[in-house]
């Protein structure tokens, strides 16, 4: 049988333009993939717009080097005089799920995007390229022969979610969403009513994931993430030294890691150095171990008080080259990369980190090139790429779902699906859903290789 895909996007986009001096809200009514031989006035003439109104609504059209290019996806407007108030109207719901045989492995997967999705602020902006990124794995899957109908809501954080919990939404396979916390409870009920999985992308409150078996979980709370890290610090350097570093950082948000990390410590017998950064040299180096390998941790993830570290141990280190240092960052550091790339590697830094954007590889390099194709636009500046956030997160699920049906839990090894940046490797939390326990440790090598330790 002929595997298809047909996607139904009702990708709700709001765009705010001035007119005078009044705001003005306009919505998308939906996003068209560009076929062969297809040009701007015959995409005009097909969705009932003039050709200034779909300009208008991709303004790279307007650029005289512009070429319309198959595959490539184009916002479609409402025509002028049906520009309707999204404060007041109820977001259109999308066409009817096909009925179908039920079991998953045998047809089309059917996808839900339940995600603040339009211009309006940061949060709709990083969900529509996260949700492009969703529908960028689709179209790679169709290519392996697995077949997905995907719809989306612009679920914005002042909605109500009930209202797109309708009898379309309940034959849905898997849900991606929500954003917000406050709409975790509705959603979970609704998704143990109907037997739909549904896939929380990014940190937020969901306590109903300890209870219900079918919500699985991305990003860990802190404290979680925290007490994994220290148990991996534990395993990878538990012939160390640890020397831990207060840099009196009123705003860090790292005592809680350097505290769990100092009861473990203690839990296993490993002695350690405890100093701060206004210690003088000399007192500052008793610190460290002649006999084994030092690893500094700082109570801070901020870049001042990180950079006042590396000067204060690289001058420990001209009059000390008979020491061996490493260092134990956080998450935040990725960010500094660029500013501090020599001392991360000087200085053996590991980063621990649920992601990795490796901008060098070719896998990175291949996806940014055809999103740039798809959407006339780069992705943005973030840590971590949304759009490959989204990439990684649906290709995943969607494959595991078509391999296994029901029975599929998102476990280490199912899918055998090289993540580009995001790894998924999922637990069951007790009795209820399933959360993401990966973590890995970004080493910067003193040889300038950037390597990643998995667990």
């Amino acid at each position: 049988m002929k595997l298809w895909t047909r996607y139904v996007v009702m990708l709700v986009l709001a765009v705010l333009f001035a007119q005078n001096v009044v705001a003005q809200e306009t919505q998308w009514r939906d996003m068209h993939k560009v076929k062969r031989k297809e040009t701007i006035y015959s995409i005009a003439r097909d969705y009932g717009i003039t050709v200034d109104e779909l300009i208008k609504a991709n303004p790279e059209m307007a650029t005289p080097d512009y070429v319309l290019k198959k595959g490539s996806f184009v916002c479609i407007p409402y025509p002028s005089s049906a520009v309707v108030d999204t404060a007041t109207v109820t977001p259109p719901s999308p066409q009817p799920l096909r009925q179908g045989k039920t079991d998953m492995r045998e047809r089309e997967i059917r996808v839900g995007v339940m995600l603040p999705l339009h211009k309006v602020n940061g949060d709709g902006r990083r969900m529509t390229e996260y949700y492009r990124g969703v529908l960028m794995a689709c179209d790679s899957l169709r290519q392996s022969g697995i077949s997905v109908d995907v719809h989306a809501w612009n679920v914005a954080e002042g909605s109500d979610i009930g209202q797109f919990l309708t009898n379309d939404a309940a034959k849905l396979d898997l849900i991606i969403g929500p954003l917000y916390s406050k709409m975790v409870p509705q959603l979970s009920a609704f998704a143990a009513e109907n037997d739909i999985r549904v896939l929380i992308p990014f940190s937020i409150d969901a306590p109903e994931v300890a209870q219900n078996r079918l919500l699985f979980q991305v990003y860990q709370a802190p404290r979680d993430f925290n007490r994994l890290a220290v148990e991996r610090f534990v395993q990878q350097f538990r012939d160390c030294h640890p020397v831990i570093i207060d840099c009196a950082d009123s705003t860090s948000t790292k005592g809680s890691f350097t505290r769990l990390l100092r009861q473990r410590l203690d839990e296993e017998g490993i002695i350690y150095g405890l100093t701060s950064l206004t210690t003088s040299d000399a007192k500052f180096v008793q610190n460290f171990s002649q006999a084994q390998r030092n690893v500094v941790v700082l109570n801070t993830e901020n870049q001042k008080p990180m950079r006042k570290a590396f000067s204060k141990l690289n001058a420990m280190l001209l009059d000390n080259q008979e020491l061996e240092v490493s260092m134990f960052g956080y998450t935040e550091w990725m960010l500094y990369t660029s500013r501090n790339l020599e001392n991360f590697h000087k200085l053996d830094v590991h980063i621990p980190a649920a992601f990795y954007y490796d901008a060098q590889s070719p896998r990175t390099k291949r996806i940014e090139l055809k999103y740039r194709w798809n959407f006339h636009a780069d992705m943005m500046n973030s840590l971590p790429r949304f759009a490959i956030t989204g990439f990684d997160h649906a290709f995943y699920f969607i494959k595991g779902l078509h391999m296994y049906g029901k029975h599929f839990t998102g476990a280490a090894g199912m899918v055998g699906y090289p993540p580009i940046q995001t790894p998924l490797q999922f637990e069951r939390n007790g009795q209820g859903g399933q959360e993401n326990r990966n973590i890995m440790f970004i080493h910067y090598t003193p040889e300038k290789r950037v390597e990643t330790i998995k667990f």
